[in-house]
C-alpha cells in the first residue's frame, strides 16, 4: 500500500495534512471524530482532555496587503491582538474573514490545521501550549484532529514561540 493509499479513509483536506505529518516523521496520525469540533471546548469534550491542550489555529491579517498570520493558541484563552502585534513588531492584527482563511490555508474555519496549506504562513505558537505534554490540533476539517507536542508544532510550522494572551 502506498503512503497516499494509507490516508484514503480521510477527507481530502485531511489527507494533505496527514501527508505533511508523515513526511516530517510525526508519529501522531490524523484521526476522525464522531462529532465536529469547531471550537476548543468541543474538541476537548470529544477528546477528554483539558481545553488548554487544544491548539486552536486562528488566522489573522496584518498590514495593507492583509498578510495572513497563523496563530496556534491554547484553547484556554483568547489572543490579545494588540499585545501580540506589538510583540511581533506589526502595526496591528485583525481576525481574517472566512474567505481570507480559506485562501491562506485551503481549509475552512473550525478545521484549520497547523500545516497542509498552499504556501507557508508566518506562524506564532502560543508559549502556553508548552504546559501540556500532548496537545491536539485540527486535521484540516472540523471532524479530524491529530496529537502533537509544543516542540513538534514549532518544528513543523517553523513558528515563533510567543505569549499570545495579554
Amino acid at each position: 500500500m502506498t503512503a497516499t493509499a494509507a490516508f484514503d479513509h480521510l477527507p481530502v483536506r485531511s489527507r494533505v495534512v496527514a501527508q505533511v505529518l508523515a513526511a516530517a516523521g510525526v508519529a501522531g496520525a490524523v484521526r476522525g471524530l464522531e462529532v465536529p469540533a469547531r471550537t476548543a471546548a468541543e474538541a476537548a469534550a470529544a477528546l477528554g482532555c483539558e481545553v488548554g491542550a487544544i491548539a486552536n489555529s486562528l488566522v489573522f491579517v496584518s498590514g495593507a496587503d492583509a498578510e495572513p498570520v497563523l496563530v496556534l493558541t491554547s484553547g484556554s484563552h483568547r489572543v490579545d491582538t494588540a499585545a501580540l502585534a506589538a510583540r511581533m513588531g506589526l502595526d496591528g492584527l485583525e481576525r481574517a474573514t472566512a474567505a481570507q482563511v480559506r485562501e491562506a490555508t485551503g481549509q475552512a474555519i473550525g478545521g484549520v490545521a497547523p500545516v497542509g496549506h498552499p504556501a507557508p504562513l508566518r506562524t506564532v505558537v502560543d508559549a502556553a501550549l508548552a504546559d501540556h505534554p500532548k496537545v491536539w490540533a485540527a486535521g484540516g476539517t472540523p471532524h479530524t484532529v491529530f496529537p502533537t507536542t509544543y516542540a513538534e508544532l514549532l518544528a513543523l510550522t517553523g513558528g515563533t514561540a510567543l505569549v499570545v494572551a495579554g
